[in-house]
Formats: C-alpha cells, structure tokens, sequence
C-alpha cells in the first residue's frame, strides 16, 4: 500500500478527493491528513495580497473575518473529519488530525512515524509566499526526505 502524507488548510471538495485518489490509478492509499486552520496559518495581510493577487478584491476586505483561535481550531475539526469520511468513502484508508503549531515539524514526525512515500500539499495559491518559496511545499522539500507533490484546490472555501 502506498503511503501519503495529505497537507490541507480545509475541508476537500469532491473535485480534491478525485485529484488524489486517482494519482496513482488503482493502486490502494493509505492517507494521513494534516490540517491547519487558515486562520492559524498566515497573517491577514498576507491573505489579503493574495486575494488582491487573485482579483477577489471582495474577499481581501473580508479577510479580517476569518476565524482565529478556537473558533478557527472548531472549523478545522468540522473540515478534517468531512474530508476523512469523503476519502474513506473513495475505498481509500484515512485518519488525520489537526496542527496547531509549527507545521512542518509535525509534518517530518509523522513522514518518519508512518515512513511515508510522499507529501501531497493541497491549498489555495499563496502567491507572496511561493514567490519567496516560504509556502509549504517548498520548505517542505528541503525537510521531509520524500517527493513532495504541490496542488491547488479546485474551490475556494
């Protein structure tokens, strides 16, 4: 069985679930999902460019909206266990948890725990950071030890 480590910042849509089950045709995944709250992760500002970036100028003024700390770590929850069921419900195997803190750290725990195949890191564009390859992927490709495959969500959440 193939082992992959699936880094989210939230629940996956449909269109996600097909993406990665089906990167490696019939093979059978065991996934193991690391989510981060959004409103964990970066700073309003941050997202705000992005936003801008992207030409969701609606959403850049919203930003300060976003949930932060327990009430973003109750909407992490909610979106972890909605994205298991859907990838369990695909025929593959699913568990995960939540990051609250230093994210790759947990990251490189869990690949050497599990001595996973790869990391599949599925979030919105991050533009700021990718340019200055501070997003996951890039930071994590310098830490894990195993292929680390980047991918956009198909929607925005």
């Amino acid at each position: 069985m193939f082992t992959s480590v699936l880094m989210i910042e939230k629940a996956l849509t449909s269109a996600d679930v097909e993406f990665v089950t089906t990167l490696h045709g019939d093979e059978q995944v065991a996934f193991h999902v690391l989510l981060q709250p959004r409103g964990e992760q970066a700073d309003r500002l941050l997202r705000a460019i992005d936003d801008v970036a992207l030409g969701e100028l609606d959403e850049a003024v919203r930003e300060g909206e976003t949930p932060e700390g327990e009430e973003a770590i109750g909407q992490g929850q909610r979106a972890l266990e909605v994205s298991l069921v859907a990838l369990r419900s695909s025929g593959n195997d699913a568990e995960g948890r939540l990051i609250e803190d230093h994210p790759l750290d947990a990251l490189k725990s869990l690949v050497d725990e599990i001595q996973a195949d790869e990391v599949i890191v599925l979030t919105d564009p991050h533009y700021v950071e990718e340019f200055f390859h501070r997003d996951w992927a890039s930071r994590a490709r310098h830490k894990v030890g195993v292929p680390v495959l980047k991918l956009f969500s198909h929607s925005k959440a």
